[in-house]
Formats: C-alpha cells, structure tokens, sequence
C-alpha cells in the first residue's frame, strides 16, 4: 500500500488549526467552497470539486486538537477506501500539521498528483489560519 505524507507549519494555535479542519467555514475557506461537514465521529462529511461526482468522507477518529481521520467511501475510484489522517502537534505558538493519505492500492499518475494537491491543500490552510485567506479549489488559477 502507498501512502502520501506531508508535514507543514502553520504559525496560529492548535484549537485555530483543528477548527479550520473540522468546520464548513474552515474547509469551505480551505478545500472547497462546496460542501457538508460536521466534526462528529461516523458523519459522512462531502465535497464537490465540481467533477461529476461527490467526495465523502467518513469521519472515523476525532481527537480535539490532535487528531482527525477520515475513510474514503466514495470519490474517484482510486480514492475510495483511502484514509486521510491530520495530527496536530503545538509548540511555540505554532502547530505542526501532518498530513498523511495512506491505503492506496498502486503509485499512479494521479497518486502523482494528488501529492500535489494534498501539498496546495496544506498551503491554503497555512494562509488561512495566519491570513485568514485561504485558497479553495474554486479560486485557484494553475
């Protein structure tokens, strides 16, 4: 199985950065401005990317400022069955965000490019805990 990892740092306190994972205001402002969140363990949360179809997440693990994992159960076919986990960590009022996308059946192409995206999706939650000014999928223009 592959796995994708990524490690930021975001210069806000770690109960800004969990909000902002956890909530339709953050995600909306972070991810996509489409769709249906709620931080509750076995909630589908979704996403629209405006491709035909919707991503959902079920919400697995919530721990308040650690930790978040969510279970793909529908999306494009390589997605469904991953898992997405955030850790937090804080330390000198910063919080260190470790990305991880793991259970993915082969390094493909679009495994390829999803890395990349996974590594915008955690600069746009960077700028928005410090900017308050994301870059959802809906606003980018590369």
């Amino acid at each position: 199985m592959e796995s994708i990892e990524h490690v930021n740092y975001i210069k806000a306190s770690i109960e800004a950065v969990y909000q902002a994972l956890t909530s339709e205001e953050g995600l909306g402002n972070v991810w996509t401005k489409k769709l249906k969140v709620k931080p509750e363990v076995g909630f589908v949360n979704e996403f629209d990317f405006d491709e035909g179809y919707i991503t959902k997440f079920k919400t697995v693990e919530l721990e308040e400022n650690n930790k978040i994992v969510w279970e793909c159960i529908a999306s494009d076919e390589e997605w469904t069955g991953t898992k997405v986990s955030f850790e937090l960590t804080e330390k000198d009022s910063s919080t260190t965000v470790i990305l991880k996308h793991y259970d993915w059946r082969a390094r493909t192409e679009f495994y390829g490019w999803c890395n990349y995206n996974w590594a915008m999706f955690l600069f746009s939650l960077k700028t928005y805990c410090e900017d308050q000014k994301g870059l959802p999928y809906q606003d980018r223009e590369f």
